[in-house]
């Protein structure tokens, strides 16, 4: 087994990528010829020098590793081999070498990545060009069922997404494993040329909701991409859509603390400011949940009625109580509203652990 040293200066010097320095530290620390450094790897990561060499596109030690005949399928602790290595990273020369050299093209590293898809969380053309054209499947999934195009409408490299669509039209017809589609991923990642593209082919339904019910408008709002949101009510994404919990667009943007979001769907979708989910918590109830000051300010300056109460009676200065969030609480008092007990008796200020806290409410007329 190599010494920590002689393991650390192999490894070293395969980062710097200078082929002879390479030799030099394989003839000191390793004499004789049994290839023990073709072995020898990194205690914590199980990077080897072979790995290492295709990671930073160091070709000519990827060669003589080969020349000494590596096992060109060696991964590290977490499974990932040359291949993955130089994909990643956008070593095409690289990854031409290896695949000519017989690596795996649809090896499968820890949580069931392959080579390809690590390539599409990037913006290297050629590589994913190179591994298709060569064979790789872009129809596997990993464990959390994303395809190679759903991980690259994340990144949103129009160049790359209409390549594998012109490949296959179908890849892009795919759900994850808690349901939501590469328009989801677009959207919640403001990739616009990403979106624009999906809404053009029309694969995926605009309103499509995923495990939760959550639409790809309700991701774009939430996240503040008031653009995609646009692009996506103008192809017919319904505003007024409701997840499992009832959520509409707005609630969850308010809860998220996105104003811009929350003012766009007030001033030019015409929301109703104290709409209600399911358990009749309204957008200042979920931003008072969260600790959303400023969206707390915003709501009642667009005039939220102070005084909804949610299916248990209680109201928005109960929720700010109840989770502790001081300036949400001063906040709600000085704009007026009244401790009213909840349907169980229950009054905000009795929910408040701080004292100093609990000192605002002694100037507010209860409901009793």
């Amino acid at each position: 087994m190599p010494s920590p040293n002689a393991t650390d200066a192999l490894l070293k010097e395969a980062q710097h990528g200078h082929l002879e320095s390479v030799k030099r530290c394989i003839e000191h620390y390793f004499p004789g010829d049994d290839f023990s450094w073709l072995r020898a790897h990194h205690a914590k990561s199980g990077d080897t020098l072979f790995t290492l060499a295709a990671r930073h596109g160091h070709v000519d030690i990827l060669n003589y590793c080969l020349e000494a005949r590596v096992d060109i399928n060696q991964g590290n602790f977490d499974g990932k081999r040359a291949l993955h290595e130089a994909s990643h990273f956008g070593q095409l020369e690289c990854v031409t070498v290896l695949l000519n050299n017989g690596a795996a093209i649809d090896a499968l590293k820890k949580a069931d990545w392959t080579p390809l898809m690590l390539a599409c969380t990037k913006t290297n053309l050629e590589v994913i060009q190179e591994l298709i054209q060569r064979g790789a499947n872009i129809s596997l999934k990993n464990k959390d069922g994303w395809n190679c195009f759903h991980l690259a409408v994340r990144v949103g490299y129009a160049s790359i997404l209409n390549y594998l669509l012109d490949c296959d039209e179908l890849v892009s017809n795919t759900v994850s494993k808690n349901g939501r589609t590469p328009l989801h991923t677009a959207a919640l990642h403001g990739q616009q040329s990403a979106v624009d593209i999906l809404l053009d082919r029309g694969v995926t339904p605009v309103d499509q909701q995923d495990s939760c019910g959550t639409t790809p408008l309700m991701d774009a709002l939430r996240a503040g991409h008031l653009h995609v949101a646009d692009m996506l009510i103008a192809h017919g994404a319904n505003v007024r859509k409701r997840d499992i919990l009832g959520r509409e667009a707005f609630h969850l943007a308010a809860e998220a603390g996105c104003v811009e979001s929350v003012e766009h769907l007030i001033q030019k979708c015409g929301v109703d400011i104290n709409t209600s989910t399911h358990t009749g918590n309204a957008a200042l109830h979920l931003a008072a949940k969260e600790g959303q000051s400023t969206m707390i300010l915003c709501l009642l300056q667009h005039g939220c009625d102070l005084s909804k109460k949610d299916n248990r009676g209680r109201t928005a200065l109960h929720i700010a109580s109840g989770a502790q969030h001081t300036e949400c609480i001063k906040i709600l008092l000085q704009h007026g509203a009244a401790d009213q007990p909840d349907l169980s008796g229950q009054l905000a200020c009795g929910l408040v652990r701080n004292s100093e806290v609990a000192k605002l409410f002694s100037t507010t007329v209860t409901g009793r």
